[in-house]
């Protein structure tokens, strides 16, 4: 039990080392559409949105994942 444990539990990190590198580039992403406010660019600035959507959508997913596995993982973890 306690492999297959460790497994899930190693499973869980790389879920939060992804949900950690979806939120690092919706950060780059802001950093972008920041520097968009100084220099317009329509094209660009509807590339950025539609990144950031997708990257926030992903982090929600990611993270309804976690939750969901952590549950998991909470069942099998002996008291």
């Amino acid at each position: 039990m306690s492999e297959k444990l460790d497994r899930m539990r190693k499973i869980l990190s790389k879920l939060e080392d992804i949900k950690n590198t979806q939120e690092s580039s919706i950060d780059k992403i802001n950093h972008v559409i920041t520097d968009l406010f100084q220099h317009p660019d329509a094209k660009l600035e509807k590339v950025m949105e539609d990144a950031h959507q997708r990257a926030s959508d992903n982090v929600d997913m990611v993270r309804e994942a976690i939750n969901e596995y952590e549950e998991r993982v909470k069942k099998l973890t002996p008291e």
